[in-house]
C-alpha cells in the first residue's frame, strides 16, 4: 500500500496496484482551485517513484471532470493588488502541475464524463490514454475570456497536432465527446459513464501485463523523442534499453520468456491483494 496524503478536495481510492483521483469538489464544478491543485502535486509527487503504484486514473466527481481554472479566485485577486509577477507565478504553479502529470512514470487513464473545459481539457491532454463519453463536453474557453490557454497549449498540440489544436484554442469553439475523438482527444468513446468503468478495466488488465520499470522507461523515451535530435536520441534509448535489460525486472521477463513462466509483475488481483 502506497503512502497517499490527507486530502479534502480529492478522494484517493488504491486498489490492486492502481490508484484513482477523483476531484471531488462537484460545487465548483471540480475546477483547479488552488487547493486541489496542491492536492493533486502532493499526491503524484508522494507516488512518482513508487513501483508498487502501477497506474492511476483521474476523473470528477458529480458528472463532472473539471471545469478548468477557478475563475473566482481570479476575480478575487484582481479586485485587490495583483502584480505581473504574481499572475505569472500562479499561472507558472499551474505548468508545473500539468507537467508533472504529462511525465508520470505511471500510465495515466483520463476518464471524462460530463464537462472537461479550459485547464480541465488540458489535464486530459496529459494523460497516456482518454476515455470520454459521447455526449461529454468541450470547450477551451480562454481567449474567450481575455486571457490565453498559456501552461496547457503544449499539451493540447502534443495531443491534437497543431493545425486542430490552432483552431481549437482560437475559436474557444464548443464539441462533444464524439468530436473529442475525432480531433484525436480521446483514445476511447463510451455511450454512458458506466461503460467508462468497462473501458478502464480493460485497460488496466493490459498495463498489468507490463513491467512497471519497463513502463516508465518507455514513457521517458517517448517524450524525449519529441525534442531530442537523431544522434542524441539514439544514444537515450541504447542506455535506457541496456539499463532495463540488465535490471532485475529485465532479468525475470527475458527468462519467464524463455522459460514459459509468468513474471511476478503480472500476477492475478488475487495474488496482489496477498
Amino acid at each position: 500500500m502506497p503512502h497517499l496524503p490527507e486530502t479534502e478536495k480529492l478522494l484517493l481510492e488504491f486498489s490492486n496496484g492502481w490508484l484513482t483521483i477523483w476531484f471531488n469538489t462537484p460545487e465548483n464544478r471540480n475546477a483547479l482551485s488552488s487547493e486541489l491543485s496542491e492536492e493533486l502535486v502532493k499526491t503524484l509527487t508522494m507516488v512518482r517513484d513508487d513501483r508498487s503504484v502501477r497506474g492511476i486514473t483521474i476523473r470528477g466527481k458529480g458528472g463532472i471532470f473539471c471545469a478548468g481554472g477557478d475563475l473566482k479566485s481570479f476575480g478575487s485577486a484582481l479586485s485587490g493588488e495583483f502584480s505581473h509577477e504574481n499572475a505569472a507565478k500562479l499561472n507558472r504553479g499551474g505548468g508545473e502541475m500539468f507537467h508533472l502529470v504529462n511525465t508520470m512514470p505511471q500510465v495515466v487513464i483520463a476518464l471524462v464524463d460530463g464537462a472537461a473545459i479550459a485547464g480541465g481539457l488540458g489535464m486530459l491532454c496529459c494523460a497516456d490514454i482518454v476515455a470520454v463519453t459521447k455526449d461529454a463536453k468541450f470547450s477551451l474557453t480562454e481567449t474567450q475570456l481575455g486571457i490565453a490557454p498559456a501552461q496547457i497549449a503544449p499539451y493540447v498540440v502534443q495531443r491534437t497536432g497543431l493545425t486542430t489544436a490552432r483552431r481549437l484554442m482560437l475559436t474557444g469553439a464548443r464539441f462533444t465527446g464524439v468530436e473529442a475523438e475525432r480531433y484525436g482527444l480521446a483514445d476511447f468513446i463510451a455511450d454512458t459513464s458506466g461503460q467508462l468503468d468497462l473501458i478502464e478495466a480493460d485497460i488496466k488488465k493490459n498495463v498489468m501485463l507490463c513491467a512497471p520499470g519497463a513502463n516508465a522507461a518507455t514513457k521517458e523515451l517517448v517524450l524525449a523523442a519529441t525534442h531530442l535530435g537523431t544522434e542524441e536520441m539514439m544514444d537515450f534509448a541504447a542506455k535506457r534499453f541496456a539499463e532495463c535489460m540488465l535490471s532485475d525486472e529485465g532479468r525475470e521477463g527475458i527468462m519467464s520468456f524463455v522459460q514459459k513462466t509468468k513474471p511476478s509483475w503480472a500476477a492475478t488481483d488475487e495474488e496482489s491483494d496477498q
